[in-house]
């Protein structure tokens, strides 16, 4: 069965899909960068004329803060910016400007978090291969719990607990919502077996899972063996994420998982070696069935076990 993702029906029904605003803003901080090369003014002359500071110049040139229109309208005017090339910039401004529901929780949902929620909201699909941790849009409060203390083994948390449960039961909804983009992620065995959390939680989560991809056809999930050869290149070095926007000039992204950043990509060909390394990692994973059927079978053994020693 073919599943048509309903941002593309919404499209075809004349309604406006939903945007990211980072990925606005990233779009927005290009070209601002390209019109003031080609009038040829420095970061330094920019600020001047517009009486800003070249440190505000350079972090809208970087995506590194949300645009005000009114800024925007200034320097556009400053640089002489006209016409359709005016309207096409000011209203990826506005995108670029726009609040989401993450930014009411402010920092306490972590900023990570936050990042992985804007490109949610806009993107037509995601894709992702799992190293560390299930998915954290299709995590259950429990599990997520668990992984809150294992966090707290490595220092003092960015965020608050209570908050990011919160949010990401909000990302749930999301996912599952009418505007939902696709999903389809990759579980690496080794993470499944080896992840030390209480089995109790780890039975339930996969329970989660289970239920949630037989009632949406819009989710997949695919294990991963751990004895499978994975050929054509060298094997993921970490979790990451692909997603894809309805609007063509929005550009795929890439977001990798590191220790201590997430790495966010969306030059051309950087992306294509994540989707590549993608595809490698999907040809040899289980099917949907054979990977729900070991997901069943998983956290039966983890049940088994429980009652056993009780």
């Amino acid at each position: 069965m073919v599943v048509v993702p309903r941002r593309r029906i919404a499209k075809a029904l004349g309604r406006s899909p939903m945007t990211s605003p980072y990925i606005r803003r990233r779009r927005l901080a290009a070209e601002l960068r390209k019109l003031r090369e080609a009038r040829g003014f420095t970061t330094d002359e920019l600020a001047r004329v517009v009486y800003q500071s070249r440190t505000k110049i350079s972090k809208l040139e970087n995506a590194q803060i949300r645009p005000e229109v009114g800024e925007i309208m200034t320097i556009l005017e400053a640089l002489e910016v006209t016409g359709k090339q005016y309207d096409r910039t000011l209203r990826l401004a506005r995108d670029a400007s726009t609040k989401g529901w993450w930014d009411r929780y402010g920092k306490a949902m972590g900023p990570r978090q936050r990042l992985y929620a804007d490109l949610e909201s806009g993107a037509e699909s995601v894709r992702s291969y799992n190293q560390t941790a299930f998915p954290a849009v299709l995590q259950i409060p429990e599990f997520i719990d668990a992984m809150v203390e294992l966090d707290e083994h490595q220092g003092t948390l960015d965020y608050s607990p209570a908050r990011m449960v919160e949010a990401r039961t909000r990302r749930q909804q999301h996912l599952l919502s009418p505007d939902g983009p696709t999903y389809e992620a990759v579980l690496d065995e080794t993470m499944i077996r080896r992840l030390a959390i209480p089995a109790t939680v780890k039975a339930a989560q996969l329970r989660h899972l289970i239920k949630v991809v037989t009632a949406e056809p819009r989710i997949v999930m695919r294990v991963l063996p751990s004895d499978v050869l994975i050929t054509g290149g060298f094997l993921p070095k970490a979790s990451f994420s692909l997603y894809a926007f309805a609007e063509s000039t929005d550009p795929a992204t890439a977001v990798v998982d590191t220790v201590t950043t997430d790495l966010v990509l969306t030059q051309r060909d950087e992306v294509a070696r994540y989707t590549g390394m993608y595809d490698r990692l999907r040809k040899v994973a289980l099917s949907p069935a054979e990977s729900l059927a070991f997901l069943g079978g998983v956290a039966n053994h983890l049940t088994n076990e429980t009652e056993s020693e009780t």
